[in-house]
């Protein structure tokens, strides 16, 4: 099938990679030229301009957005109900709240193009893994759309969620259950360090101990095991977390419907409090933060604006 890619960073180039090895005919598009020359490299079309990715991809259209969330993300679908056709598809991929589908859908009525949410999860390991999707839209559209999912998931990885939003409304949710399971893993770790047994405790191993067969074993343990071997003790990194958004919207959410999530509105606050002051269990997270999804790390000793070069570039 073929699909137009608009983003080139940690989580597009790999989708795009991903396409091209399930036989997928890519036209590839970044703002800036040098990630659009290394998927041609890889065996996409590039594209240098949206005009010219809209020339090279064949009716009916089909074109991914993997972009940050808000202003990037309307600009290139205003840019787009310009350049696209009756019958054309837009595919939202990237971390954008519900209600602006719903919205972004109403616009792109008006010029006949068809508007897809998915969320998608993965991060840096999507390449070789696959990616997690979770897909909101017409479920025609979807049915079309299907072979492009089916090569970036898993086995099962993949699932038509219902009308347009509720793809990235369970996105939002999976994201804020990830909240609230980092902060207990921190919160452990904390404890386990501030024990009497730390000088005899090896995270990694307790880490590794807990994927085998616990009832608390999953791959941010895994990420975590990961993590302590690189830094027996995360002393190289800050303790400071940031959220990206998704977590504030499933509070409001929880709020704006009368549902208690106190463990998710928690963890979310221990975030903004790390800004201020570090504890073990901030380093926890912002480790499992550069493990996952590739997101930057600040060096011990520092705050805000000064980046850690251990940040990965191999992700999402």
């Amino acid at each position: 099938m073929q699909i137009g890619m608009i983003g080139l960073g940690r989580m597009g180039m790999n989708m795009t990679r991903r396409l091209l090895k399930g036989r997928h005919a890519v036209v590839a598009y970044n703002r800036s030229p040098e990630p659009v020359r290394d998927a041609v490299k890889q065996g996409a079309k590039g594209a240098y301009s949206l005009e010219e990715l809209v020339e090279k991809l064949k009716p009916p259209r089909a074109v991914w957005l993997m972009l940050p969330a808000g202003r990037p993300i309307d600009e290139h679908i205003e840019r787009l109900s310009g350049l696209l056709q009756n019958g054309d598809i837009i595919i939202e991929g990237g971390n954008s709240f519900y209600k602006d589908d719903i919205r972004h859908k109403k616009e792109l009525q008006l010029y006949g193009v068809h508007y897809m949410d998915v969320g998608v999860s993965g991060g840096i390991w999507g390449l070789t893994i696959g990616y997690c999707l979770m897909i909101g839209g017409d479920k025609k559209i979807y049915k079309y759309l299907e072979p492009v999912f089916k090569t970036l998931a898993p086995k099962d990885g993949y699932l038509y969620c219902g009308d347009t939003g509720a793809g990235h409304f369970v996105k939002m949710i999976h994201n804020g259950i990830e909240y609230g399971m980092m902060a207990a893993y921190g919160e452990g770790f904390e404890i386990l360090n501030a024990s009497p047994y730390r000088n005899s405790l090896n995270f990694e191993n307790i880490a590794h101990l807990w994927n085998q067969g616990s009832v608390v074993r999953s791959w941010l343990l895994e990420l975590i095991e990961s993590a302590f071997k690189k830094d027996r003790t995360l002393s190289s990194i800050a303790g400071y977390v940031e959220d990206s958004g998704e977590g504030r919207w499933t509070v409001q959410q929880a709020i704006d419907m009368a549902v208690s999530t106190p463990v998710i509105a928690s963890a979310l606050f221990q975030r903004f409090r790390s800004r201020k002051a570090e504890t073990f269990s901030d380093k926890v997270l912002a480790a499992l933060r550069g493990e996952f999804g590739g997101h930057a790390v600040l060096e011990a000793g520092k705050r805000k604006g000064v980046v850690s070069k251990r940040s990965k570039t191999k992700k999402s």
